[in-house]
């Protein structure tokens, strides 16, 4: 950098601190801690230029604050540099809809995989959930927002695109190669485990599965079946409107969930009686892969008491965000409002935590301490969920409950 471009940004600087020292002692505001931030943004800005062992790049110093600031905030928002929005902008108008089938989030400051979509490019690849994306297209993901990494993974299906994976009990990531599909809609997976039981497997809620789930109750009630589980581990995929109509079809009455934020009006989603098709008893499965959309139903189910819902606690990803254009040609994915459940939790902050705690595998057993199910520091890194068997721990214990005598309908 000259001694051109140092001056400037010193000045700049310094416009920032007097304008927030002037603005603070105007009282132009009643929020002065936004002046306070300022005026500390622009102290450390200038130390940094001032005594930093080597001349520093600004613009990346810049950006990497921007990076932290809405890492801060939550893993879901994320900053875009200008670069960044203007390739992502590129692959919308392109209709670049090739994807690799993941949901995910941030944990131990790098990008994480919650859930694999069944069938998709990561599953064929090998991609589990709770393994750690070292790096995305080349790029460290220490750094990256998980806006920043899906748009590396979106692109023109038939493309590819490498990952570093760290994978469970490794310490070395290794190199796997994706290539980008225009993913179709995974079919719901079910199966009669006994002549009184159906099991619904729900790998996504995309648009439409309340009709299908509703369909295949009607033809359940049928068939003599009084008892359904519903399977939503490793479900992390489609909008919370089609949750909550998946919900409609079981609860009774009570409120489902909540959706609140500081601009955004307050949306009470209540259960509707002239929508339920199902009254018998209902069991849903879920885990750390479970995020989301998905949360919404497991949420509504155990808050209204409408059924058990068995597993661990869940990942919590049940927001809102919206993309916010920035004039210097950057944009935000900014988290502008939160689902709450029936008991007004963040579900978000603290996920869905099950009526009945039961540990995802037997390794988990053995682990000291006390019981995770509803602590969010303790809680594990997503774990693919096990094929429907007996030797699945928390399939089993939804069996027991639904089996049990005193088990009741609704």
């Amino acid at each position: 950098m000259n001694r051109a471009a140092r001056i400037g940004v010193l000045c700049v600087s310094v416009v920032i601190f007097c304008y927030a020292g002037l603005g603070h002692v105007l009282g132009r505001t009643p929020d002065d801690k936004a002046y306070k931030s300022l005026t500390v943004y622009s102290e450390v800005l200038q130390k940094i230029q001032q005594d930093y062992v080597d001349e520093p790049n600004l613009h990346l110093v810049t950006s990497g604050a921007l990076h932290g600031l809405l890492e801060s905030l939550d893993p879901q928002s994320s900053y875009l540099t200008a670069r960044e929005y203007t390739e992502y902008k590129q692959k919308q108008a392109a209709n670049a809809n090739g994807d690799a089938g993941l949901t995910l989030s941030k944990r131990f400051g790098y990008i994480i995989v919650v859930s694999v979509l069944p069938d998709s490019p990561a599953e064929k690849a090998g991609i589990h959930s709770g393994d750690i994306f070292e790096s995305v297209a080349g790029f460290t993901s220490r750094d990256m927002s998980v806006g920043q990494a899906m748009n590396f993974l979106h692109g023109q299906p038939g493309s590819g695109v490498k990952v570093g994976v760290i994978r469970r009990g490794k310490a070395d990531p290794d190199e796997v190669d994706l290539v980008r599909e225009k993913l179709a809609t995974p079919k719901i997976i079910t199966a009669k485990v006994d002549p009184d039981i159906l099991v619904l497997r729900l790998p996504s809620l995309d648009p439409g599965r309340a009709d299908e789930i509703r369909l295949k109750l009607q033809d359940a009630e049928k068939q003599g079946i009084h008892k359904v589980v519903l399977d939503v581990r490793d479900c992390g995929r489609g909008p919370v409107s089609e949750a909550i109509a998946v919900a409609k079809l079981f609860v009774p009455s009570g409120t489902l969930v909540t959706l609140r934020g500081q601009t955004v009006t307050t949306q009470v989603f209540a259960a509707d009686p002239g929508k339920v098709v199902w009254k018998a008893p209902v069991s849903v499965l879920i885990d750390a892969t479970t995020s989301g959309s998905a949360e919404v139903l497991a949420s509504a189910i155990v808050t209204n008491h409408r059924g058990d819902v068995v597993g661990e606690r869940t990942f919590g990803l049940a927001s809102e965000q919206k993309l916010i254009s920035l004039d210097d040609g950057a944009a935000l994915f900014l988290t502008v409002a939160n689902y709450y459940n029936g008991d007004g939790k963040s579900i978000l902050e603290e996920g869905v935590v099950p009526s009945e705690v039961v540990r995802a595998s037997a390794e988990d057993d053995t682990d000291s301490g006390e019981d995770d199910g509803g602590s969010a520091d303790a809680q594990k890194e997503p774990v693919a969920p096990r094929p429907l068997s007996p030797e699945d721990p928390i399939f089993r214990k939804a069996l027991e409950l639904l089996k049990a005598p005193q088990k009741k309908a609704a």
